[in-house]
């Protein structure tokens, strides 16, 4: 039998090789050529009448002429992953799912096959695992098993020819980087393999309506191993974080064609697996037993949801020459421009302090409704004076000192207000026209007005 051909592209340029060389001789880059299936030449033929490609029948259409129809979904019974995919699993797609070893990914896989496959039929792909190792899983989880199917197989074209015959609805690779075609040479893992099994496992999600779950490995700096096409090519890009020391992890959601963008869902890792956390405010606060300096709550929103964190600061002594100036879960750059700003406009000098600025329980809040609470907590650690235990700070400051508003202002407070705090300073564009029952709103235009609130 003859062997599959070759060839190798650049991943810089995109020009094709026959053979590999350290250079290319198209765009002068080192080694970039990565090796590819070579594909054969279409026959000029009419065109499938349902499938020729991902996106359906080929031909131009009108925009007017395109029937709207709702996405199927169906619930995976599991809160907190629901709403990371955006309300429901989706007929058709391929989510990748990334994060730390040992984080959960094959926990959280198998207990959604494990409630899902009593409605759907499904088959979990395992080609780290033997068959043993997942299903002594699924019964320290003590999970229903009468509706598990596995799979020990690491060969693409294998697992499509065996599940053209079971005819999954619901399928999980795990992971993508074990996986290998035959029409490559290279190891499981390569660039060209990844990108390979991949494009295959996607036809055949988009051409049976199948859902497929794709387990990816993380590199050192926590972004997905393998080619950046792979994120591209699926619908869903989830990334699972948190401590692997801690119980609770956070799934965020960076791509996604069926829902929001940044969802976060929170889950708790108990002895019978993932449990969606439902109040997740509840436990990035510290409640503290007594009032502390440097810390403030303000209320971040993540995709749809609104969470209230504590963001703690520590203001010392520098012993250098140049202050530090260290942030957990924030911009660090940011932090010396609003520490400019407060010494501008706010009369606050911190050029010879050390400035440590931390949010509590590892969330990572990238808006900029933070700057007001970090100028908070850094002044309240500064003159050691405790802030009120019933106050939330949010909003944006400007190099010119002014305070902006923040979207969702009046959701912020509500979310507030259920967890019992009673105070807000907050920019005056946010201010609402009913505030929440029993909560007094401090609305502030320039930042010398709130930092007279706080003093």
């Amino acid at each position: 039998m003859a062997k599959p051909r070759v060839e190798y592209q650049c991943a810089a340029c995109g020009t094709t090789f026959p053979k590999w060389s350290g250079q290319c001789a198209e765009c002068g880059e080192w080694n970039t050529l990565m090796e590819i299936a070579a594909r054969k030449p279409a026959k000029a033929q009419a065109p499938h009448p349902r499938f020729s490609g991902y996106a359906g029948s080929a031909g131009v259409r009108r925009m007017n002429d395109v029937a709207l129809e709702a996405e199927p979904r169906t619930a995976t019974q599991i809160d907190e992953f629901d709403r990371v995919l955006g309300g429901g699993l989706v007929h058709g797609s391929v989510v990748l799912i990334g994060g730390d070893p040992g984080i959960g990914k094959s926990t959280l896989l198998i207990q959604t096959l494990a409630t899902l496959g009593r409605s759907l039929p499904s088959l979990y792909v395992t080609g780290e695992e033997s068959l043993q190792q997942v299903t002594l899983r699924a019964h320290r989880l003590s999970l229903p098993r009468d509706h598990l199917r596995l799979l020990a197989e690491t060969r693409v074209e294998q697992i499509l020819s065996i599940v053209a015959e079971e005819h999954p609805r619901v399928l999980v690779i795990d992971s993508i980087q074990t996986l290998y075609s035959e029409q490559l040479q290279s190891a499981p893992g390569s660039v060209g393999q990844v990108r390979e099994t991949a494009a295959q496992l996607v036809r055949y999600a988009k051409q049976t309506d199948t859902a497929v779950f794709l387990v990816g490995h993380v590199t050192k700096e926590g972004t997905l191993a393998g080619p950046r096409v792979l994120e591209h090519m699926v619908d869903t890009v989830l990334y699972f974080e948190g401590d692997p020391g801690s119980r609770y992890r956070v799934m965020r959601a960076v791509k996604n064609r069926f829902g929001a963008v940044n969802e976060l869902g929170v889950f708790a890792m108990t002895e019978r697996g993932l449990k969606a956390v439902s109040n997740p405010s509840a436990i990035f606060l510290s409640r503290h037993p007594e009032p502390v300096s440097g810390s403030v709550v303000m209320v971040t929103r993540e995709g749809t949801r609104p969470l209230l964190v504590e963001v703690q600061a520590l203001v010392d002594d520098s012993r250098q020459n140049t202050p530090k100036r260290i942030t957990v879960g924030l911009e660090q750059n940011r932090l010396a421009m609003l520490l400019a700003v407060m010494h501008r406009h706010g009369g606050v000098a911190l050029f010879d302090q050390d400035v440590f600025i931390n949010v509590v329980g590892g969330v990572k809040v990238s808006e900029t409704a933070a700057d007001l609470a970090v100028l908070a907590a850094a002044l309240s650690s500064l003159r050691n004076r405790p802030l009120a235990s019933n106050l939330v700070v949010f909003g944006e400051v400007g190099l010119a000192g002014e305070i902006r508003p923040v979207p969702n202002g009046e959701e912020r407070l509500r979310e507030a207000a259920k967890h019992g705090y009673t105070q807000a300073i907050i920019p005056k564009a946010n201010a609402p026209r009913r505030p929440p029952p029993g909560m007094e709103i401090h609305a502030v235009e320039r930042l010398s007005q709130a930092l007279e609130q706080l003093t």
